[in-house]
């Protein structure tokens, strides 16, 4: 039986490069392979044997990427390897199969959402009512699914962060803060119920995951083995779990260290 390998991307396999957290000497600092462009310049990295990494894996094991990213957003990361067969984007809203949009899976998300949390326009609002224009810098709709904003991290109040997360626990939905970013996400949205749909499809009987992000959470723990890095909301607030590895290492070569356990634990079976 196939192993699935279900991996967030940002800050778990690739890094922006105020996100890479060299501490080394500069004349030891590892390789790096840009897998991201946006208008014209370089966004993501990965070190060059992350990148070997990664091809061995997508020969090893069915690799799924599984991002909060808007699909616009993951096309225009240009990761080594094979091309992957499933991707998950939208924080488990769209399940991608060879590139494409699988419809009957979307419209499921959809009636799922509306039958179990408040609809993203009565978010929306909150948040454009609540949001202090002193650090919001954007705000976003994605995919007509989740919300976020674009905050200066310095001037973001921890107070207000926390009483949306309340606010929105009420109404059936989740929040989270990664780097400049604070999402607002619908609770049945899960990358967890994806996986779980490829697993369904592939045949497989191991899965295994990483991720660092509060998002990530219901990843790992539907998984049979994870990881999480040493930086982001997981590390943070010290979370584990049973078969949940925490790993000392931060930044780029957190990704390196996910990609070498993914690869060891897909040939032990």
């Amino acid at each position: 039986m196939p192993v699935l390998v279900a991996s967030d991307l940002d800050r778990t396999l690739i890094y922006s490069a105020a996100a890479l957290a060299l501490t080394m000497p500069d004349a030891r600092a590892p390789r790096l392979l840009c897998v991201e462009v946006h208008e014209a310049r370089p966004l993501s990295f990965m070190t060059e044997t992350s990148a070997q990494l990664l091809t061995e894996l997508g020969d090893q094991a069915v690799f799924v990427p599984t991002t909060t990213r808007t699909r616009k957003q993951y096309q225009r990361i240009n990761l080594p390897g094979p091309p992957s067969t499933y991707a998950i984007c939208a924080n488990g809203g769209h399940l991608l199969v060879d590139g494409a949009t699988d419809q009957d899976w979307h419209a499921a998300v959809l009636a799922r959402l509306e039958a179990q949390c408040a609809p993203l326009a009565e978010v929306q609002d909150h948040l454009t009512r609540t949001a202090d224009p002193l650090w919001l810098r954007k705000q976003r709709i994605a995919e007509d699914l989740f919300a976020y904003l674009v905050v200066e991290r310095e001037l973001l109040p921890e107070e207000w962060v926390k009483e949306l997360a309340v606010w929105a626990e009420n109404r059936g939905w989740t929040v989270s803060l990664q780097g400049r970013k604070i999402y607002a996400v619908p609770g049945p949205l899960t990358k967890s119920a994806a996986v779980r749909e490829v697993a369904r499809r592939t045949g497989a009987e191991l899965t295994l995951a990483a991720g660092d992000s509060l998002l990530d959470a219901d990843l790992l723990l539907a998984a049979d083995r994870g990881w999480r890095p040493g930086h982001g909301e997981l590390a943070d607030a010290a979370w584990t779990a049973p078969e949940i590895t925490a790993l000392p290492e931060r930044g780029v070569l957190a990704g390196e260290r996910i990609l070498r356990e993914f690869l060891k634990n897909s040939r032990l079976g």
